[in-house]
């Protein structure tokens, strides 16, 4: 499956794509709306030469600060504009921004911290930390804004194509979240997104659900709807899902963008209808699989299209549905223009298979959206590539018209809110705990279209089995959504003849298994 992408420029700069090209071509044109009432009514506006000047600012803040390009700063702010303006603040300049989730615990944003070699910390709000290392440099809130007001204007960084931009990190096959080190060319790689799956153009307004600290909101919300001159609307207020069909109305949203779950939860809180949504032409979705039903039930009710992509840190979505590609029942879509995508034998080769076939799905190492590395994790590195391919993980089939029929994870990795979740990393944690002698988590099925993680967990002899304790541990150490939400205390883990621990063999009292 091949196409043609734009050719990339041979020195090419993240924020000057996304925002400087429409800070010179419409100045004055709206480009981020920040809202935090159900009315819609505006809190920010920001026009694309506010958010060029203040982005550019803050890459002359830093600069003055002594940092050196390529510092890498992790950013751990409350969900405000000051969070974007400074993740594209920081790429402006040449720095190497590093994004987190609000919902991190200390714990793990000091792993975050030591792991990536952060040079600076960003901290506000309600998520300082109680100690930062000896030579990292800290930014608050009070800093950020004083670069907003007094710093000099800096230039663009002449950057390559090939210099990275900003460093996420992402649950994956070990114990501690890994890397994902992304290039200035992530941003150009994600052209084949603008028609392959939003159908987006300069006069759009994309409404995004998530909050700016996600990179699906940092991504899709803002730096795609900018690269177009489009406005990128946020909503900082109560998440209430009941709600979202008036912030579509009243803001005039003709794009809107969440995960499977806020589109469920707005069917059956809001009970919408088809003329509550203003001039919305269509939704659009990630994260996780759709229940069944949700294409049908949410196109009967509201009268709109909702169109899905797959996709994965490494690369963001390269598969979807779209205005152009008409959704095929129980498929994703297809490879967006311009991508090259393979299905290859599950037990290894980098030859691909016939169409029908089920294997891994790949994508071509030469895609500019493809990731520079996992940062400082050569090994793991080097098992997700295969000759010309990079190898994410995802089970899938391609029929004969190009369609993607995703099949889930070759791996054991769990799916909880729209978050992927390394088992292991949830099991390490537990671990501490000293009642636990043994520990196995899974992604289980409570319901058809929802899914949580549950813990299995084998005590130490005369130790309580106590799971609210357990449920205490894991919250001061994980994150809300990778903690379990069921503890199942057992006598023994099932296991292979040789000790290896059977995953879809763990099940629920009421025989629900693992999905």
């Amino acid at each position: 499956m091949t196409g043609a992408i734009d050719q990339l420029p041979r020195r090419f700069n993240m924020a000057a794509y996304a925002i400087g090209r429409a800070a010179a071509l419409r100045p004055q044109h709206p480009a981020l709306l920040v809202t935090a009432d159900a009315d819609g009514t505006p809190a920010e506006m920001w026009s694309f030469a506010d958010v060029e000047d203040a982005i550019l600012r803050i890459a002359g803040g830093l600069r003055a600060s002594g940092l050196q390009p390529g510092a890498r700063i992790l950013i751990r702010l409350d969900n405000t504009s000051a969070y974007a303006l400074l993740f594209f603040g920081a790429i402006a300049g040449g720095f190497v921004p590093l994004p987190t989730s609000a919902q991190l615990t200390e714990v793990e944003a000091q792993f975050l911290l030591l792991d990536s070699g952060a040079e600076a910390i960003a901290l506000g709000g309600e998520f300082g930390l109680s100690s930062v290392p000896s030579g990292v440099r800290v930014f608050d809130t009070d800093d950020i804004a004083r670069m907003l007001r007094e710093a000099p204007r800096a230039g663009y960084a002449d950057t390559a194509a090939d210099d990275p931009a900003f460093l996420i990190y992402t649950s994956g096959t070990t114990a501690r979240p890994k890397g994902v080190l992304h290039a200035q060319r992530s941003a150009f790689g994600r052209r084949p997104m603008y028609q392959g799956w939003y159908g987006l153009t300069p006069d759009d307004r994309m409404l995004h659900a998530g909050a700016f600290n996600w990179t699906f909101t940092l991504g899709t919300g803002l730096t795609d709807p900018w690269a177009n001159g489009a406005t990128a609307i946020i909503y900082t207020g109560e998440k209430d899902p009941a709600l979202w069909p008036r912030l579509i109305a009243r803001t005039g949203a003709t794009l809107f963008a969440g995960v499977p779950g806020i589109y469920r939860q707005m069917l059956k809180y809001a009970a919408p209808s088809r003329d509550d949504f203003g001039v919305l032409r269509h939704g659009l979705m990630a994260g996780e699989s759709p229940p069944p039903g949700l294409f049908e039930e949410w196109e009967a009710c509201t009268g709109r299209p909702l169109y899905e992509a797959l996709g994965m840190s490494e690369i963001s979505t390269y598969v979807s549905s779209g205005p152009a590609v008409p959704r095929r029942t129980g498929a994703v879509g297809k490879a967006q223009p311009g991508r090259r995508i393979a299905v290859l034998p599950v037990e290894g080769g980098d030859q691909p298979l016939p169409s029908g076939e089920e294997g891994l799905l790949a994508v071509h190492r030469s895609d500019p959206g493809l990731m520079l590395g996992y940062w400082q994790r050569p090994d793991e590195e080097a098992a997700v590539y295969r000759g010309e391919w990079f190898v994410g993980g995802d089970l899938a089939a391609v029929d004969a018209d190009g369609y993607v029929f995703h099949r889930g994870r070759a791996n054991d990795l769990m799916k909880a809110l729209g978050y992927r979740v390394s088992p292991l990393e949830v099991e390490a944690a537990l671990s501490e705990h000293p009642s636990v002698a043994e520990v196995a988590c899974a992604e289980v099925k409570v319901r058809a279209d929802v899914s949580v993680i549950a813990a299995f967990i084998v005590a130490h002899a005369g130790a309580a089995r106590d799971a609210g304790e357990i449920e205490r541990f894991a919250a001061e150490r994980l994150a809300a959504y990778k903690c379990p939400r069921s503890i199942m205390f057992v006598d023994a883990l099932p296991r292979t003849a040789n000790g290896k621990l059977m995953r879809s063999a763990l099940r629920l009292p009421d025989g629900l298994s693992t999905a």
